[in-house]
């Protein structure tokens, strides 16, 4: 099976490509490094010849609001497009969990991406994962001011990419599911306490200050948004497995 990654040399993409070629599958990746512009258009036609899937796995290079839905607007409907002429017959995306209920204008804009898939007409997955494990480091630089760390006690699941990866790989060679997963972590922390745990064990000196008032990347924050809501499938590695990986 041919499957396109779009973005298939990221954090995940590049994990995607490698465990679809494993199984046996012709994965490319796809990124305007290797000439495929979703903005523009470019090279879309050229890289779908053939292609029975496509996972969208792009991400906006700034997050600023009115940026970051313009991307997702303009390289979607793109793909969706050159999708219907090549025959494509399974689109794949990666979502955030909570996604409608966190007030960002990046929450938002994965909205209008998701959206814009459901409405298409074709055969469509939406994968909605929870935080990446990867992206502790930057939450907590995010949330520093004046050298303290500030983070609200709500529930945090986050998952590996490499979790991430697998779950987004099988539901590509699937059935389209017409619908959406949500995936996470198999373990449930305090945000604060697990960004505390973090920066302890990289020896970063800097205070995690427990504030019910802390935003997420500008965003305030109620318990429960950051988890899933009802069944969600759970990833296999633990903080403690990924930590030690990352060590």
């Amino acid at each position: 099976m041919k499957i396109v990654v779009i973005g298939g040399t990221g954090l995940v993409g590049s994990q995607v490509v490698n465990n679809l070629r494993e199984h046996g599958h012709e994965a490319v990746a796809a990124s305007p490094q290797t000439g495929v512009n979703t903005l523009t258009g470019e090279g879309l036609p050229e890289v779908l010849e053939g292609a029975q899937v496509l996972i969208d796995l792009s991400n906006s290079p700034s997050f600023a609001e009115e940026d970051v839905t313009s991307f997702f607007r303009t390289s979607t409907t793109n793909l969706l497009e050159a999708e219907a002429k090549a025959g494509v017959q399974h689109h794949v995306i990666l979502s955030i969990v909570g996604a409608e209920g966190v007030d960002a204008g990046y929450m938002r804009a994965k909205i209008v991406q998701e959206d814009l898939v459901k409405a298409s007409g074709a055969g469509w997955s939406i994968v909605r994962s929870t935080q990446f494990l990867e992206f502790l480091s930057s939450i907590a630089d995010t949330a520093t001011v004046d050298g303290v760390v500030h983070m609200a006690p709500v529930r945090f699941q986050p998952i590996a990419s490499a979790d991430v990866a697998r779950f987004v790989a099988r539901t590509a060679v699937g059935t389209p599911l017409n619908g959406t997963i949500d995936i996470a972590g198999p373990e449930v922390f305090g945000f604060d306490e697990i960004v505390r745990t973090y920066l302890a064990s990289k020896d970063d000196p800097r205070e995690v200050r427990t504030d019910p008032s802390a935003t997420y990347f500008g965003a305030p924050l109620e318990d429960g948004e950051l988890v899933p809501h009802g069944e969600a499938l759970l990833g296999e590695v633990s903080y403690e497995q990924w930590r030690k990986a990352q060590a």
